[in-house]
């Protein structure tokens, strides 16, 4: 979840590392250091707090130097702080080390490292790191690169890292497990991040390291080699992505402009897959899995957080459409039960980076027993596409803000799709059937632009409730992900308490919270729930609950009886998530704003979740 950035060439390193720290603030902002070095001397600065103290920390020494590394930083072990802040250096001060990930047997190497006489300065588990490869170095003679590799052998868990040496000042090291890595290719230079976005601006042209890999960048080449010793041959790739994603376009915050960006990223998630007028849709992800798909028993998605949510989306979707039994299941329990899995199964991982730890924890153990594994993710050359058998990209584009929007609705977009292939693979779905939702999908990006003309409309709303303590968001059928997707986004930016629940649940329980300070927010579209949905609304009111409805375009009978109501679109019942969580992203930006949130970098939250 730390953000990592390193560069060795002919550039001053320094505004460089600084520039793509910022760029990698979604993924930990608790704290921020950078190394840099020049000759043989190492200057290595770090502050508690977000890149821009650091940066007002550093202006008064001397940054210069071609080769640096920088890390900003989503705590695990060791409360944010200087002391803990990254690089950390080993024992006699010669190596320095940034590191994202968590060594998990750190306890009982420090203990080793104490009785050899190691003195440590932070409560970090990369420092445990750090003083065990000089620990090697000194005990069995070895190089610098060996004693890495030797020390990686006997650490468990999870890590991307880079590490300098004084006694080499020309090359940098790095290595990657479980935690992502990216290499980008200059011409006498090289540049190493956490993803690509620092990295874009000075080279497209990238090497995704791979687990159990090392490698060794001086200004002049790149050699690589597993953990086992056996040299690898880097493949390099060319980054489709542009400069002006990274930036806020004339937003407030990344977050409102991902919102805004959804008319562009679920048409861009569906160019090239339908095909409306011949009734088909083509996902050349899965395809060579196609006849499998006519005989499977079932299918289990596995993921976290707003990913799950859409899991419960294509769950209803491929129920209904494909006639597939579907459990979606949270990655980080699943893993550590004992599931029936079968080779009669196919899991689909959905993961937004496609580096969450659960999940691809959750991948291994399903591959292990046989089943066929599809992933949904958006970073091409990330490790669960790398994991997976096939799959699908989302195609929504960078994704800076940490909760997450157009991520969510270009993985409903995909999970749409899959179900509909799947359907036609199958034979459940008549073609004229298929032709009137592919022509309906097909309007659903405009349709979405229609939605957010009622941001004004939700601004005030958000006035009105942004003081509130509690909130209970209220759905059914498919309007009950939409309703937990609601409930997470906002008590992850404006943290307010909000609570997700299928609206006939509320009377088991939620009720009791109701009064005349409580905001309940209902999915009421007009579909085949809608009068158990006004049933539910008037249970509300008769206890004082103030409501508010996401209504279809014209509705009266629903608007007549709440405090405010919000019009989306009328569209196919299949395809409502795509549209009613439009106002729910709007509604929990604007309260967050009002609140004095950081809306882009809400406290204790990181991006992509490497760790367990």
């Amino acid at each position: 979840m730390c953000g990592i950035v390193g560069y060795i060439g002919f550039r001053e390193a320094w505004p460089i590392v600084l520039k793509g720290l910022k760029r990698l603030e979604y993924r930990g902002y608790d704290s921020a250091g950078i190394a840099v070095m020049n000759g043989e001397k190492q200057n290595i600065y770090k502050k508690a707090g977000k890149v821009s103290v650091l940066e007002d920390y550093a202006k008064a020494f001397d940054c210069s130097g071609n080769i640096g590394m920088g890390h900003t930083r989503w705590a695990t072990h060791g409360q944010p702080s200087d002391r803990n802040s990254h690089p950390h250096t080993s024992n006699n001060g010669q190596l320095s080390i940034i590191h994202n990930g968590i060594i998990e047997n750190y306890a009982t190497l420090k203990e080793e490292l104490v009785q050899r006489g190691h003195v440590f300065s932070s409560d970090t588990d990369t420092e445990v790191l750090i003083h065990l490869i000089e620990e090697i170095q000194l005990m069995e003679g070895t190089d610098l690169l060996e004693s890495v590799r030797l020390a990686l052998n006997e650490v468990a868990g999870a890590y991307a890292i880079v590490i300098m040496d004084k006694a080499s000042p020309d090359r940098l090291i790095v290595a990657r497990k479980g935690s992502p890595l990216v290499i980008g290719v200059g011409s006498g230079e090289y540049f190493v991040a956490s993803d690509a976005t620092p990295i874009i601006e000075y080279t497209k042209n990238v090497i995704y390291l791979n687990d159990n890999e090392i490698a060794v960048l001086t200004k002049e080449e790149l050699f690589i080699k597993r953990l086992d010793n056996v040299v690898q041959t880097p493949q390099i790739q060319e980054l489709n992505m542009k400069l002006e994603m990274l930036e806020k376009g004339g937003f407030d915050h990344f977050m409102l402009k991902e919102i805004f960006e959804q008319p562009r990223s679920i048409l861009d998630c569906m160019r090239g897959r339908i095909y409306p007028e011949l009734g088909q849709v083509q996902l050349g992800g899965i395809k060579a899995f196609a006849d499998k798909l006519k005989n499977i028993d079932r299918i289990i998605i596995v993921a976290c957080g707003t990913s799950w949510h859409a899991g419960l989306v294509g769950e209803y979707l491929i129920e209904e459409y494909a006639r597939i039994p579907v459990e979606v299941e949270y990655a980080s329990e699943f893993r550590y039960r004992n599931p029936i899995i079968t080779e009669k199964d196919v899991v689909i991982a959905i993961s937004q980076s496609g580096e969450t730890a659960d999940t691809m924890a959750a991948i291994e153990m399903a591959k292990e027993k046989g089943a066929t594994i599809f992933g949904i993710c958006n970073v091409a050359g990330a490790s669960i596409p790398r994991l997976t058998h096939a799959g699908v990209y989302t195609h929504a584009g960078p994704e800076i803000g940490v909760a997450s929007t157009k991520a969510f609705t270009a993985q409903v977009t995909v999970l749409t799709l899959m179900a509909f292939y799947m359907a036609q693979q199958r034979g459940t779905i008549s073609d004229v059937k298929m032709r009137e939702l592919l022509t309906e999908l097909e309007t659903v990006p405009d349709k979405v632009q229609s939605a957010l003309a009622s941001n004004e409309l939700v601004k005030y709303i958000a006035g009105e409730i942004k003081d509130a303590s509690n909130c209970l968001f209220l759905g059914r059928g498919s309007g009950f992900p939409v309703a937990l997707e609601g409930a997470l986004k906002l008590k992850e930016i404006s943290y307010i308490h909000a609570e997700g629940y299928p609206a006939a649940e509320m009377k088991h329980g939620p009720i009791a919270l109701i009064d005349e300070q409580m905001p309940v927010v209902f999915i009421a579209t007009n579909n085949s729930s809608y009068e158990k949905v006004i049933s539910n609304i008037q249970e509300v009111k008769a206890r004082k609950g103030i409501v508010i409805a996401i209504v279809t375009e014209g509705d009266k009978k629903v608007k007549n009886m709440v405090d405010y109501s919000i019009e989306i679109p009328d569209t196919d019942e299949a395809f409502l998530p795509l549209l009613a969580t439009i106002p729910l992203q709007l509604l929990s930006y604007h309260i967050a704003v009002m609140r004095g949130c950081n809306v882009d970098q809400p406290r204790n939250l990181a991006k992509s979740v490497t760790v367990e």
